[in-house]
């Protein structure tokens, strides 16, 4: 960093000198002292063509040519011609072009110097009831940390307060805070954006997440991209050209200015500060999205990206078991079978432990400390819950050899078809019921994998270590072009490599398994947001917010950055070349061809900073995010209502007679209240103000159409349960309730995933 430092201040000087000296001899050729401003002219050119000789002579010895040698050249024969107005104005121009690619590229630079800056150096540390500051560096796993607010996080750590508001934009690129629960692991670099909290540190200061990206900011400010250096290779085509223009032009002039005019208009600063300009831009534009890439190199590697290979687990799903589903027996109530199950399940370390009782506090229900637990590993536990003996493991330890009950039966169906765990529990002996969990599919993931598509890829691969039918299911659901299963981590490094030896490949990973496969692609990028890990130390990019149409993002913005890059290049030296013609015949002089040249370097710096921009929504308005915040609050109000609707579904498989009676009634008042009423609002306040953001009417009148359908559905429920008594309940009007309820549960929960879709293209 020092010796970058120390080359811009030379860079610096050298400009100043060389404007000094054409300032100082215009005010002596006005003088009427020409001499004087000749020498004053030729003394400010000569350190510039001395720096740039050393610095040719630097590349020589490093087995490399690169465009400076034109420039060079076309100061030293305006000196040598006697020419040193001309040469002084090449030398301020030549210096100020390596000053404005400075600026430009300190613009480019500044979000991810941002995430330099703020790194945090003291931290609190709570000793019983003493709270000490000291250095970050001296922090110690396990160390009890208070954070106050609008503090930035100094280390990983799960939060001990019951809950916490975060800022994580300067990491994620999200402008909306996050709200975290108790056991929730937040990270380093984070900003507190509510009450003061606590957290208990997970890892050191060096291994913590900002630790992590404020290595990868270096390394992408340090880093070369490959297609800056083959702009060098473009320039030794323009080498020969400039000379053998610029003596054809002298031979058949026989003037030598204009040889000289052809060289200076011939200045190839487009090829020297497009392509470094843009693609430090580009670095910069991915990390305000929360995509740190790790230099230039890895985002031309990104530009072009053919293939695209996704690990399953923690890519395209959520990661981890998640409840999906709590069947019971006939009149008993899911969330006391949550209750009672999450409450023993404290007492165990197991991983679906954690999951169980993380979803039972997820729904606010209080748990009971449980009493004489016995835990059998592998297949569940017992102990008393309330004076109740509660068991809860696998149906053969909770149920033994019985011939499974219909409810049970239903259970283990659809623990089958979606590739859940099946958790069954018992109270005092009796089976009553069963907790699904299950690795569910991101919210993104569909959306995702369309804007893969969208950004130019050719193949999406899906690779894991999982079974094939559910790699298949996976598959098959987001039309993916293949699902290789049952690969280990040395099966996945091998797929890899066939596929790289096919086209360019980028593999999307998360966890340690996969770091080889990452390592071993084209590109690869790490789905970082949980933390520092193997696998984000061997990924190119690293995704720093938990969502995978971040990948999308990444290769739509690598690939734009490489098109303006080239446009810059193209269209400077189309420019240049114009010059050039107009200079060997005699139309522009030196100083005027220098002038020019400037004039096109401004124009290609400017373009190259487009990189740092969205690139589209030109003359679209935008949803704030709050609006879009509340909107997605609103979706997750609906989520218990809709939980319920599944229940009522399935409960209506065995209810007849006034029970049936009364979970139809339910149903239509939930629909008639809830759900009819969040669809009306939606038509009525929403659309209107996204019909002002999106391009796409047709689309939106399409959604428009689903909220007709789902209310027509709520009509035909509410008017079969309209006066509905218990001897009109046959079997078949509790056929037809139920399968409205299963259309109403499914097509809402469809529609709003596809609704957030839109609000979240449609945020500013």
């Amino acid at each position: 960093m020092g010796h970058l430092l120390d080359a811009r201040v030379l860079r610096w000087g050298l400009a100043g000198i060389a404007l000094g000296s054409l300032i100082g001899g215009m005010a002596a050729w006005g003088l009427g002292h020409p001499t004087l401003a000749a020498r004053i002219w030729a003394g400010g050119t000569l350190p510039v063509i001395a720096w740039l000789a050393v610095s040719i002579a630097r590349d020589l010895a490093a087995g490399r040519l690169g465009v400076d040698a034109v420039a060079l050249l076309s100061m030293g024969g305006a000196v040598a011609l006697g020419e040193n107005l001309a040469g002084s104005v090449i030398a301020v121009m030549y210096a100020g072009g390596n000053l404005l690619e400075d600026i430009a590229v300190a613009r480019a630079e500044r979000d991810l110097r941002s995430l330099v800056d703020r790194a945090p150096r003291i931290a609190h540390r709570r000793d019983g009831d003493a709270i000490t500051d000291i250095p970050v560096e001296t922090i110690a796993a396990s160390d009890l940390l208070v954070v106050d607010a609008g503090e930035v996080i100094p280390v990983d750590g799960l939060l001990t307060t019951d809950s916490a508001t975060l800022d994580e934009a300067a990491l994620t690129g999200e402008p909306l805070p996050v709200r975290k629960t108790r056991g929730a692991l937040v990270f380093s670099g984070t900003i507190n954006a509510g009450e003061t909290f606590e957290i208990r540190a997970t890892a050191v200061s060096g291994d913590s997440t900002y630790a992590g990206i404020v290595r990868m900011v270096t390394a992408a400010q340090t880093a070369k991209a490959p297609f800056i250096r083959l702009a060098d290779r473009y320039a030794l085509l323009l080498l020969p050209a400039t000379l053998a223009l610029a003596g054809l032009a002298w031979a058949l002039s026989g003037d030598e200015v204009r040889a000289l005019a052809v060289l200076v208009a011939s200045t190839p600063c487009p090829l020297i500060l497009a392509a470094p300009v843009a693609f430090i831009a580009g670095v910069a534009r991915a990390a305000r999205l929360g995509i740190l890439v790790k230099g230039g190199a890895a985002l031309e590697a990104l530009a072009r990206t053919h293939t695209v290979v996704l690990d399953k687990t923690g890519t395209l799903t959520v990661g981890g078991a998640r409840l999906v589903a709590v069947e019971t027996a006939s009149g008993e109530s899911p969330d006391e079978i949550l209750r009672l199950a999450a409450s023993l399940e404290q007492a165990s370390h197991h991983v679906v432990a954690a999951a169980i009782v993380s979803a039972a506090r997820g729904r606010g229900i209080a748990l009971e400390p449980p009493e004489g637990v016995h835990e059998t590993m592998g297949s569940g536990l017992e102990g008393h819950v309330g004076g109740k003996l509660v068991k809860a493991g696998s149906y053969d330890l909770v149920c033994g050899a019985l011939h499974p009950e219909p409810w049970a039966q239903r259970a283990l169906r659809r623990a089958a078809w979606r590739s859940a765990l099946s958790i069954f529990v018992s109270v005092d002996g009796r089976a009553k019921g069963a907790i699904l969990l299950a690795d569910e599919l991101r919210r993104e993931t569909p959306h995702a994998i369309q804007s893969l598509r969208a950004a130019g890829v050719k193949r999406i691969v899906m690779l894991t270590g999982d079974n094939a039918e559910a790699a298949e299911t996976i598959g098959a659901a987001l039309d993916l072009d293949s699902a290789l299963a049952n690969r280990s981590p040395g099966d996945k490094l091998e797929a890899i490599t066939v596929e790289q030896r096919l086209n360019p490949t980028l593999m999307v990973g998360d966890g340690i398994n996969d770091a080889p496969a990452l390592a071993a692609a084209g590109v690869g990028i790490a789905m970082g947001a949980r933390g520092a890990s193997a696998s984000s130390e061997a990924a190119d990019a690293v995704i720093l917010v938990d969502r995978l149409d971040r990948v999308s993002d990444a290769v739509a913005i690598a690939k734009r950055t490489r098109r303006i890059a080239m446009e810059s290049i193209g269209v400077g030296m189309g420019l240049s070349g114009i010059a050039m013609i107009a200079a060997a015949f005699g139309w522009l002089p030196p100083v005027a061809g220098a002038v020019t040249q400037e004039i096109i370097d401004v124009a290609v710096i400017l373009n190259a900073l487009r990189a740092l921009t969205a690139g589209h929504g030109l003359g679209r308005r935008a949803l704030k995010p709050a609006v879009t915040l509340a909107l997605q609050e609103d979706h997750r109000g609906l989520e218990a209502t809709l939980d319920r609707m599944r229940e009522i579904s399935d409960a209506l498989d065995d209810a007849t007679g006034a029970p049936a009676v009364a979970l139809i009634r339910e149903a239509s008042m939930l629909v008639a209240t809830r759900i009819a009423v969040h669809e009306r609002r939606d038509e009525d306040s929403v659309y209107p103000q996204l019909r002002a953001t999106v391009h796409d009417g047709d689309g939106l009148a399409a959604m428009s159409r689903a909220h007709r359908e789902i209310l027509h559905l709520a009509r035909l429920l509410n008017r079969l349960a309209e006066g509905l008594s218990a001897s009109d309940a046959d079997r078949y009007l509790i056929r037809d309730a139920q399968r409205m309820v299963e259309s109403i549960e499914a097509l809402v929960r469809m529609h709003n995933a596809q609704e957030e879709d839109i609000y979240e293209n449609a945020t500013a």
